[in-house]
């Protein structure tokens, strides 16, 4: 207990020394903790949101569905086989007809995405109640984004033209019967929701789909599903994990330049320490000390500037980010166009495991760089020391 107590009370009798880089250390847990915090809560906000709204379990796609090939879609769309039609009876699927077609909002021309739905799924959150309106012929839920590109607002008749399978057009009048708002923009852009069966109707193409969204926790069939690929959710979110993947990298930059800044002061205190006090190791040696003890000392004095650091970073850090979870970051409107599912506020994830990564962490590092200027110590000689001299 010797070693810990004296390494205490050389540190705090260091004064300011000491706290100025206690302090530099706090910013960088905070930080840390604070800028890895923002990437989480992006990935966990996007993560679920795509997947309440959009994907669900995992989603299969007919052989030549392509999203990223828009020529593909007059060809993806097939009957369901049996087995989703079973889970689609149990409420465990929802099909999704896609048909490419265009409007003529205020005489202007606009493509659209067509996408039939059954209004009665509760597989997506998609508010497709809205769609089972008995007293209109051909009622369209659109979004907010797509709303205001079109100039579109509920209650609005809009003309809607399409080619059929056989390749015929043929176009129809259809009302706005609801805006929704999403923070998901790949169900919204450029997209009108249509009832599932009046679409099939319209465009010759019976019982037939483009994709089948499974419910979460739902099991993917592993037969009877010919033409039909699987596509899980983590094929769905690969763009979404990359991004997030690219930014941390990023980030990481910026870490590895606060540790250094922390470290860096850290190393010239114990270099300067070390050069002071040789006659205090002198002494520690003549008492009995051997170098290893005299070295465990040093090192374990840098080390407590990391320790000091984490319950610093907690006294103003915890109160700071908890205020931040709570209200969130407000995302100014251009954030919108960047097809990223955050919505209005984001709002940051700090777990257990970031907390406690990053403390073993930045104190490991600042361990390391307490001890490599003390081994200059290991060929010390007591008299040398005492002497004042570092041989």
């Amino acid at each position: 207990m010797i070693i810990p107590r004296l390494a205490l009370k050389n540190l705090f009798g260091a004064g300011l020394r000491t706290w100025l880089n206690v302090v530099v250390l706090s910013f960088s847990f905070v930080a840390i903790i604070g800028l890895q915090g923002i990437y989480d809560g992006m990935n966990n906000q996007a993560v679920q949101a795509l997947t309440d709204a959009e994907y669900g379990g995992g989603q299969y796609w007919q052989e030549n569905y392509d999203p990223y090939e828009p020529l593909s879609l007059p060809d993806a769309h097939a009957p369901l086989p049996e087995a989703l039609l079973g889970l689609k009876d149990a409420g465990l699927a929802a099909p999704v007809l896609i048909v490419q077609g265009t409007i003529y909002p205020s005489g202007r021309i606009q493509p659209v995405l067509i996408k039939g739905i059954d209004p009665e799924q509760s597989v997506i959150s998609i508010p497709t109640h809205f769609l089972a309106r008995e007293d209109i012929k051909l009622p369209a839920l659109i979004g907010t984004r797509m709303a205001k590109n079109a100039g579109l607002k509920k209650g609005d008749t809009i003309t809607v033209r399409w080619r059929d399978a056989q390749g015929t057009f043929d176009a129809k009048d259809v009302r706005i019967v609801e805006v929704m708002r999403t923070t998901a923009q790949s169900i919204d852009r450029g997209q009108i929701w249509v009832p599932l069966k009046k679409i099939q109707e319209l465009a010759r193409m019976p019982n037939e789909a483009s994709l089948v969204v499974l419910a979460q926790d739902t099991e993917p069939l592993k037969e009877g599903l010919a033409g039909w690929n699987f596509k899980n959710l983590e094929f769905l979110l690969k763009d979404i994990t990359e991004l997030v993947q690219a930014k941390t990298i990023g980030g990481s930059i910026m870490y590895v330049i606060l540790l250094l800044l922390a470290m860096l002061a850290i190393f010239n205190t114990q270099v300067l320490s070390i050069f002071r006090r040789r006659k205090e190791m002198g002494t520690l040696m003549a008492l009995g000390f051997t170098r290893v003890k005299v070295i465990q000392l040093f090192t374990l004095e840098g080390a407590m500037h990391g320790v000091l650091a984490a319950l610093v970073a907690a006294i103003y850090g915890t109160p700071l980010l908890v205020l931040f979870t709570k209200k969130g970051w407000a995302m100014p409107e251009s954030v919108d166009s960047y097809g990223f599912a955050i919505g209005d506020k984001l709002i940051p994830t700090y777990g257990a495991g970031l907390i406690i990564g990053t403390t073993v962490l930045v104190l490991l590092v600042t361990t390391i760089v307490s001890f490599l200027p003390t081994r200059k110590i290991a060929k010390l000689k007591p008299t040398d020391a005492l002497r004042g001299r570092m041989s």
